[in-house]
């Protein structure tokens, strides 16, 4: 086998891509709060001193950061929550992986940005808007200012794992379609970019590879917008004589969705284009086989 990576956080949608991407080349140990795999092994990073522990008893060769709190509005009532998952757990892996000498990788988001811009490059100024933004952008803040090797990643939209672990739009679109729904509503304001683990995870590998440690952001090409995703989802879904998209503004969804969202989180790859080494897609191809390789027996 290859190199050591112990991942902390690894339950979730991107886990479940880094586990498969990683897993052919390296060593891993994958751990977890909620352990919903066979491949899963149990540890909450926010005890540092476990944390510590397994990662040192493991001789990991380096350390990856994946876990946080996604949900806006849970973030927004449980602040306190989500700066000690989001903010202190990162500073736990930085303490860490400094004391190890090993490289670090962070995922960061789109969402630390205000919106305020069409496009957002890598060395663009964050502007957190909510608490989950926050937290995020202080977690990338500590891992630039004071690991000595990292990789923080920026994702867009991201859509993974299929219906077991995705939380995100792609499922929640995909769910209202099994229970019956014929109408969508779906915001028109909202522009972003979609990020498939898959890319992702193969992006960070090659990353890893070269040691052009670093920030960067990650995301799959093209820009777009939730109504241009759902359109194209229920194309390649062949259901346009089956369901109807209505358009509406955010404020439809203000009592679900009342936390802060930015009105763009569109970002670029900037830094990868510039070294030659953006593999990420078009949103559109990775859908595509996202629905093929989970979908395909969902509805």
């Amino acid at each position: 086998m290859g190199k050591k990576i112990y991942i902390a956080g690894c339950g979730g949608m991107l886990g479940e891509a880094f586990y498969k991407q990683f897993r052919d080349e390296y060593e891993l140990k994958c751990t977890d709060k909620d352990v919903n795999d066979t491949w899963l092994s149990y540890l909450d990073f926010r005890d540092f001193d476990k944390y510590k522990k397994d990662v040192v008893d493991y001789k990991a060769d380096y350390l990856f950061h994946l876990g946080a709190y996604t949900d806006l509005e849970f973030c927004e009532e449980n602040s306190d929550k989500t700066y000690i998952t989001n903010t202190l757990g990162v500073e736990n892996a930085v303490i860490i992986a400094n004391e190890l000498d090993i490289p670090l990788l962070y995922i960061s988001t789109a969402g630390i940005f205000d919106g305020k811009k069409d496009l957002y490059d890598d060395w663009d100024q964050p502007n957190p808007l909510g608490v989950y933004a926050k937290t995020k952008y202080l977690g990338e803040r500590y891992v630039v200012e004071n690991a000595r090797r990292y990789l923080v990643c920026r994702a867009g939209w991201m859509m993974g794992a299929g219906p077991k672990k995705d939380k995100k739009f792609i499922q929640k679109i995909m769910q209202q379609i099994k229970n019956g729904k014929e109408e969508l509503h779906i915001v028109n304001d909202k522009d972003g970019t979609p990020t498939y683990t898959h890319d992702f995870a193969q992006n960070v590998n090659l990353l890893l590879k070269k040691e052009y440690w670093g920030l960067y952001n990650m995301v799959c090409g093209g820009q777009t917008s939730r109504l241009e995703v759902a359109k194209t989802l229920i194309d390649l879904l062949n259901f346009n004589d089956k369901i109807k998209i209505t358009e509406v503004s955010s404020d439809f969804f203000k009592k679900e969705y009342y936390a802060v969202r930015p009105p763009s989180e569109r970002l670029i790859n900037k830094k990868l284009e510039l070294r030659g080494l953006n593999v990420m897609r078009d949103w559109r191809i990775s859908l595509k086989e996202y629905l093929a390789e989970y979908y395909n027996t969902y509805l």
